[in-house]
């Protein structure tokens, strides 16, 4: 089953169609043919998770309002966790079937260089220098030991190094890589780039437009990862209206519960532990929101099974 199974009603159709003012009818050629592997077209997640008492708190709101979550994500980085929080994390989150995805080592934004505070923003947010690459590999390595299987970077070169890392058995083959925000491919050929380094989950950024979003299912799978509400330092935007065109459009889709008009958080610790508490119950309802409006234009009928996080078959260059 595809997400054209089962059109989704879009906002205030019947009302606007009675005024004469009816939208043009959908053009089935924009209908995303990809799936999950278990059939579903979208999955959920709820990002900047930053440690386990956040993550306590996104449990118990999930739980009580409902909202159902396949992957958990944290921003901060790996390095700002020690071994019992990463333990209790990885823990908390098999209990629910849910995956976690914790964030590699050093960025550009950290880091000593002075080129990502400039106008241009320099070499934005990737890996500097041998360093920088091996910090990540070093965070990879350690939070994979610690049972971690879902690992998010910023740097193309980081991403390569993992890919090969795992297919040398050196990261566990079921270990999968998502592609941040902070880096996210806005064309076709870009997005399979990613796809090829090795990426198995791709956050685009949440302008793309929805012809956009055609235009990567044309040339790749890959699962695409889109902040429906993002944070402010990615532009603020809400899409919930659009969900379900986002899904029939971008399957296979994860639907990333952000905040806008929110505090910074990143790196987490103790000193923002208020905020990062509110932000990430206030993003757990801002999902419940996001699902209520897809269950009203029937938009949310092909969601992957809860406990889903592998991408499917997937292509890539050939690695040494």
């Amino acid at each position: 089953m595809t997400s054209s199974d089962s059109p989704a009603r879009r906002p205030g159709e019947p009302a606007l169609t009675a005024l004469g003012l009816g939208a043009p009818a959908a053009d089935p050629a924009d209908t995303s043919p990809h799936a999950f592997p278990d059939g579903g077209t979208w999955r959920t997640e709820v990002p900047s998770v930053e440690g386990p008492e956040a993550l306590s708190v996104v449990l118990k709101e999930s739980s009580r309002l409902d909202v159902p979550i396949h992957r958990i994500s944290q921003g901060s980085g790996i390095w700002m966790l020690g071994d019992a929080e990463i333990t209790e994390m990885v823990e908390g989150c098999a209990e629910r079937g849910i995956e976690l995805c914790l964030f590699t080592g050093p960025r550009g934004s950290w880091d000593t260089g002075a080129s990502t505070r400039t106008d241009s923003g320099g070499a934005g947010l990737r890996a500097r220098g041998h360093d920088a690459l091996a910090g990540c590999v070093e965070d990879a390595l350690r939070a994979s030991e610690l049972g971690v299987k879902c690992l998010l970077v910023a740097d193309e070169g980081v991403l390569w190094t993992l890919h090969r890392l795992r297919t040398r058995g050196v990261l566990p083959a079921d270990t999968t890589f998502k592609v941040s925000a902070l880096i996210g491919p806005v064309n076709p050929a870009s997005f399979a780039v990613h796809e090829r380094l090795g990426a198995d989950s791709i956050n685009i950024p949440s302008d793309l437009t929805l012809a956009h979003l055609t235009e990567i299912r044309r040339v790749s799978g890959a699962p695409m990862d889109l902040y429906i509400e993002a944070p402010d330092d990615l532009g603020g935007y809400v899409r919930m209206y659009e969900a379900a065109e986002l899904i029939r459009r971008g399957a296979p889709i994860y639907l990333k519960f952000g905040l806008s008009r929110a505090p910074g958080i990143y790196p987490y610790g103790a000193h923002l532990r208020d905020v990062a508490l509110d932000t990430a119950r206030e993003r757990v309802r801002r999902g419940r929101l996001a699902l209520d409006l897809l269950a009203r234009h029937s938009g949310g009928t092909n969601m992957s099974p809860l406990g889903s996080r592998l991408p499917g078959p997937l292509h890539r260059f050939t690695s040494d």
